[in-house]
């Protein structure tokens, strides 16, 4: 099999697997417990917090666990609009975010907030200058991904955030696909809360991080007991937090020489594929892009048959989000980069992840051309374009 959805989710790394195992079975202490079972649970859920927040250059009090990167959006995103909402109703967000934001907004809007929904460019691109111009009197949040988490085009943060401080205006960042791929550094962006996920970065499934800069006060995500600081009341997942805080640790160990190598192979991929098929080209931005993700449109085809006819051959990829890759609509954030309808559903997103190999990227530049045009021949769309000459 080869493996190029690392966009989606990541394989548990060997040492983030071994340093979760004891807390499965041995070490099953509640860390809010007095005992010496219990400290020992508590100890390594803290030690994985400092972890966390020296990534990232927090303080560990500004580091909040949560289930997942879905989890903190809605936190940060519906706990601001409670605590403001007696200063204003008005939030600020682009079009292409994923949706654990754009679902948060559109569910504030019901309750009578009022969210703008700013354009991007044909690179996926927002410029600071159209959120100074969005900003107002009433505006009590901006939410602006880091990295799209489709086509990889990675946005202007820090500038944006400076925009937002100098206008006192709370400033969240959804990091959950920049994380280990660009460096993510909470002052150097500017940011007031950011959301992080342990499952892009090799680490388990349902375990996040909420970044709260102190000073920014939101009301309990969850009611009940005084875990984490009182904000979200549960039992902590003390083995996923563990494995969180080791992937971590891992990523300071070896993330730069990692993304080294995925940009030579990705770098490989896009011009064996775009050299090789006609009417194939990259999205995203040329340059502003993550290391690992690389998203193609192929006209005249749709994305669901070569995702198929890839499986066929035991490679793992995805046509946009893997959280709507159930849907049978085209991409909202290649719709907001202004494709068509019809070339939108011709998208491929490939991303790469450390165990991938020149072998294995060698394998599909040989195998999707005759995919595409397979599938080509039986699109009406392609015969139609030939009949017209355009191919």
């Amino acid at each position: 099999m080869i493996y190029l959805d690392h966009a989606a989710t990541t394989k548990v790394d060997p040492e983030v697997f071994a340093a979760m195992a004891p807390h499965l079975q041995d070490e099953y202490g509640n860390p809010s417990s007095l005992y010496a079972l219990a400290g020992r649970s508590r100890a390594k859920m803290e030690a994985a917090r400092q972890s966390v927040a020296a990534y990232i250059g927090a303080d560990p009090s500004e580091i909040i666990f949560t289930g997942c990167g879905t989890e903190s959006d809605n936190h940060a995103i519906k706990g601001t609009a409670l605590a403001k909402r007696d200063t204003g109703k008005h939030i600020i967000t682009t079009e292409i975010e994923h949706h654990a934001v754009l679902h948060s907004c559109e569910a504030l809007e019901k309750q009578g907030f009022e969210v703008s929904y700013l354009p991007v460019d044909q690179y996926g691109l927002i410029a600071p200058e159209q959120v100074a111009e969005a900003l107002r009197d009433d505006t009590i949040l901006v939410t602006i991904m880091h990295a799209n988490n489709e086509v990889g085009t990675i946005e202007p943060i820090a500038e944006i955030g400076a925009i937002c401080r100098e206008r006192g205006v709370w400033f969240h960042t959804d990091a959950v696909q920049s994380l280990g791929k660009i460096p993510v550094n909470v002052d150097d962006l500017n940011v007031d809360m950011l959301s992080l996920s342990a499952h892009k970065i090799y680490g388990p499934k349902g375990v996040g991080v909420l970044y709260l800069r102190k000073g920014v006060r939101l009301p309990p995500f969850l009611d009940g007991g005084a875990q984490e600081q009182g904000r979200r009341a549960c039992t902590e997942n003390v083995a996923s937090i563990v494995g969180l805080g080791k992937a971590v640790e891992l990523l300071a160990q070896r993330g730069q020489q990692d993304n080294t190598r995925i940009q030579t192979l990705c770098d490989r991929l896009v011009e064996g594929i775009t050299g090789q098929i006609p009417h194939c080209f990259l999205t995203g931005h040329p340059e502003k892009r993550l290391p690992n993700i690389a998203s193609f449109i192929m006209n005249y085809i749709e994305g669901e048959g070569m995702l198929l006819s890839l499986d066929f051959e035991e490679v793992c990829a995805s046509s946009g989000s893997a959280c709507v890759s159930g849907s049978l609509d085209p991409s909202h954030v290649l719709m907001a980069m202004g494709y068509p309808h019809a070339v939108a559903h011709g998208s491929l997103r490939l991303s790469l992840g450390r165990e991938n190999t020149e072998a294995e990227i060698d394998r599909v530049i040989d195998l999707l051309p005759p995919i595409v045009e397979r599938l080509r021949e039986m699109s009406p769309l392609w015969a139609d374009a030939k009949s017209k000459g355009e191919v």
